[in-house]
């Protein structure tokens, strides 16, 4: 059974930073096109970031456009998330999630993703 484990949340201030961490196992993780999403307490679960299978190609919710990084270590199983000049409208659960089909481009919507780690909380302060 496929595993995600995300890591790396946490409290931090407005303006700090955060760097997540997903390790996958039991996936072919080099072929399958990985992203995050997150959901903030009372409100709808929503796209964050994606990332092709190679890291070619990336896109972003315009909320984190040029604050939030998305990357990938094929070779480590490993997807990140480097969160800079973070903001209180940031605070989250972040889950890691691995596509639906192998070799296809990441997918705004959660229906494109079959796989869901457990999630890791982030609490930006004001």
């Amino acid at each position: 059974q496929v595993q995600l484990v995300e890591s790396g949340g946490g409290l931090v201030q407005a303006g700090g930073s955060l760097r997540l961490s997903c390790a996958a196992s039991r996936l072919t993780f080099s072929i399958y096109s990985m992203g995050w999403f997150r959901q903030a307490p009372g409100k709808e679960r929503e796209f964050v970031a994606g990332i092709s299978w190679s890291g070619s190609y990336r896109n972003y919710a315009d909320s984190v456009k040029g604050r939030f990084t998305i990357s990938r270590d094929n070779a480590k199983n490993t997807l990140y998330l480097q969160m800079n000049g973070l903001k209180p409208d940031d605070t989250a659960v972040y889950y890691c999630v691995a596509a639906r089909q192998a070799r296809t481009l990441p997918n705004r919507s959660a229906l494109g993703y079959d796989y869901w780690g457990q999630g890791t909380r982030v609490t930006v302060s004001s």
